[in-house]
């Protein structure tokens, strides 16, 4: 399996943990929000993916904490691009 595979499977399983905890609550939502608006499951997980991606870089690159309120306004803004 590729570096790039493995990263993405740990994602998904963070955002697949973050449902059935349902913490925050607004993954599951945008999770429900994006199946509705027509995309895959594989999709939308890329989706959420991408504002978990954002978060993870930040902690890690710049040693900041987890930044919840620009995780979620990212969530709420998808499918549109999330803001780093």
């Amino acid at each position: 399996m590729e570096s790039n595979e493995i990263v993405r499977e740990q994602i998904f399983e963070i955002i697949k943990n973050q449902i059935s905890s349902n913490d925050p609550p607004e993954t599951n939502l945008t999770y429900k929000r994006l199946m509705d608006l027509g995309y895959d499951d594989f999709e939308t997980n890329q989706l959420i993916g991408q504002c978990v991606a954002i978060e993870i870089f930040n902690v890690i690159k710049y040693k900041m904490p987890f930044n919840e309120k620009r995780y979620i306004k990212n969530l709420e803004q998808l499918p549109k691009k999330p803001m780093g």
